[in-house]
């Protein structure tokens, strides 16, 4: 199998096409529509792709934006492997690389008395 089918998240770009650059100023918009995000999410809802969204966000951003959910949200082929693989960097060692190492429990020094 070739690849899978993944979206691609436009908001951003729709925002700087209506002259929107910074996310503060869409936090006025959606909150005049009813929909309170604090600041985070907002900036989390511009800049990354979200994986759930709410209906009514999603309809509020396209009256924003003057688009519909087409314009916002884009079908793409996803590549056969979606999840990038991490390279370590020198000396970092994972979970699994760590081999246990077998407790030995001694019983306490004694003291000569006396001292």
């Amino acid at each position: 199998m070739a690849g899978g089918m993944d979206y691609e998240w436009r908001l951003r770009l729709l925002m700087a096409e209506r002259r929107l650059f910074h996310t503060s100023e869409l936090a006025p918009l959606l909150a005049e529509r009813g929909v309170e995000l604090s600041d985070s999410q907002v900036w989390r809802l511009v800049t990354g792709k979200p994986e759930r969204l709410n209906l009514h966000t999603l309809m509020v951003l396209c009256d924003i934006l003057d688009c519909t959910p087409n314009d916002l949200i884009r079908r793409v082929e996803a590549p056969a492997e979606t999840k990038p693989r991490r390279r370590r960097a020198a000396g970092e060692t994972r979970a699994a690389d760590i081999e246990p190492n077998p407790a030995r429990i001694r019983p306490p020094r004694r003291r000569p008395r006396g001292r």
